[in-house]
């Protein structure tokens, strides 16, 4: 097992001579940035908040699979599980993207069934993950699982290739979803 460390840098615009003077100056400083972490979490909970929450920790993750892979196949689809949970920003920001963006909307449409594979404290849904080697332990939240109309695994999705500044790369995004129709 290794041994990690977290350093933390802190930058100081002032430091007088004396001890005491230093020491105040110090104490200012962490307070701004106690103050500037306090803000961002406010901010991030705020736009939490706005987004819709697709995950439903109370469904059938395994039987909604399963009748999806029946729909899949009546309409040659490939099936786009987006794992991740109503507590994961990066997870709602994802969902809010393919939604308002047509492009990537019209995509997944005409391509995918789009699911929301709930993990969460309520609902961890641990047999249906273990079906496709737990993703999210090796790679964080939110994770993509693609899945050809007979409900076979052919691709896992980190996000965080897909990322751009506080958002998504819609070039990125639009490949990623390009790379893995039926017909590619």
């Amino acid at each position: 097992m290794g041994i990690s460390s977290l350093v933390f840098s802190q930058k100081v615009s002032k430091v007088s001579e004396s001890k005491s003077s230093g020491d105040k100056a110090l104490l200012v400083e962490a307070d701004n940035s106690k103050a500037a972490l306090e803000e961002k979490k406010r901010i991030a909970a705020e736009e939490k908040a706005k987004l819709p929450k697709p995950y439903d920790p109370k469904a059938d993750a395994q039987k909604d699979i399963n009748n999806l892979i029946a729909k899949a196949q009546k309409e040659n689809k490939n099936i786009l599980l987006q794992a991740g949970g109503n507590w994961c920003i990066w997870c709602l920001r994802f969902n809010q993207f393919v939604q308002t963006t047509p492009e990537l909307k019209e995509i997944v449409d005409n391509n995918y069934l789009y699911y929301h594979l709930n993990f969460s404290p309520d609902n961890k849904n641990e047999k249906v993950f273990a079906q496709y080697d737990n993703p999210g332990d090796k790679f964080g939240y939110p994770v993509f699982i693609i899945l050809d109309k007979n409900g076979k695994m052919i691709h896992i999705q980190r996000s965080d290739v897909l990322e751009q500044d506080k958002g998504y790369s819609k070039e990125k995004v639009m490949e990623f979803f390009n790379n893995w129709t039926p017909k590619s």
